[in-house]
């Protein structure tokens, strides 16, 4: 098994065009007992063409309709891959998200298109918008489930091959991230509590003209005009994180 993941591994580092990953992945799926795969970002791929990793060998009929129902947004298998750090089986979804009728609709659109059981590895990287790779049979297939815990390994690296090679260089996601002075990160952490700036001041012990400014400072470098969206990227970059949001303790930063 090791020989076999070092294998994978030199032959998706190796790649140097998307022709090249797409041939690459093609084999490594099949190596590992599965039929397709999908390297994705989790967004409305036509309203992003050209920006985001989409990459796949699904039937293209499929890939027709799930592309023009922006479903790479609503995909249940998309939901329940932000909630877990490891891969996990379609089989396991109602353990991860509560699905419902549309979740449950959308999975059996994908049968009876042929798409089966499927592993999906979780790949969410800072500043970038949430993605995965998937390994998938058919319905009628033997799901491999020994060679789960390398489809784990190989699709962590199938995805950071795919973004060395389908993300422009001059995305956003290749270039620096806004960065909050310590101040700046504290008051947003209380805007994201729902604090008000008299609230703020109060907890912080500075002025609330002070906290009013460090917001909007906040918000420019993240280009926003929205308190509400200033504590959306902060999280999606990983400024800010939930639990420091619903925590109780709270660590101030000393000037």
């Amino acid at each position: 098994m090791m020989d076999l993941a070092h294998g994978l591994i030199e032959l998706i580092e190796q790649v140097g065009s998307r022709e090249d990953l797409g041939e690459a992945m093609t084999a490594i799926t099949r190596r590992l007992g599965f039929e397709f795969f999908a390297l994705t970002h989790h967004v409305d791929v036509q309203a992003n063409e050209g920006d985001v990793i989409h990459l796949h060998n699904y039937p293209e009929r499929w890939a027709e309709y799930y592309d023009s129902m922006a479903l790479g947004l609503a995909d249940p298998v998309h939901r329940a891959a932000h909630v877990t750090s490891v891969g996990f089986r379609w089989s396991q979804l109602k353990k991860l998200i509560a699905l419902e009728k549309r979740d449950m609709k959308i999975l059996d659109k994908g049968r009876q298109q042929g798409i089966g059981d499927g592993f999906t590895v979780p790949a969410n990287v800072p500043g970038e918008a949430r993605g995965s790779c998937t390994f998938a049979n058919r319905d009628s297939s033997q799901f491999p489930e020994a060679m789960m815990p390398l489809a784990q390994l190989v699709g962590a690296f199938a995805f950071e091959a795919a973004r060395r090679l389908l993300i422009p260089p001059g995305d956003p996601a290749c270039q620096d991230l806004p960065r909050l002075t310590p101040r700046q990160r504290d008051c947003a952490l209380w805007v994201a509590r729902g604090k008000t700036d008299w609230e703020v001041s109060r907890i912080l012990g500075i002025e609330e003209d002070t906290v009013t400014r460090h917001i909007k400072m906040a918000c420019e470098r993240y280009g926003v005009n929205k308190r509400t969206l200033l504590a959306v990227r902060t999280l999606f970059d990983g400024t800010l994180s939930f639990s420091e949001i619903v925590a109780r303790r709270y660590t101030p930063f000393r000037e």
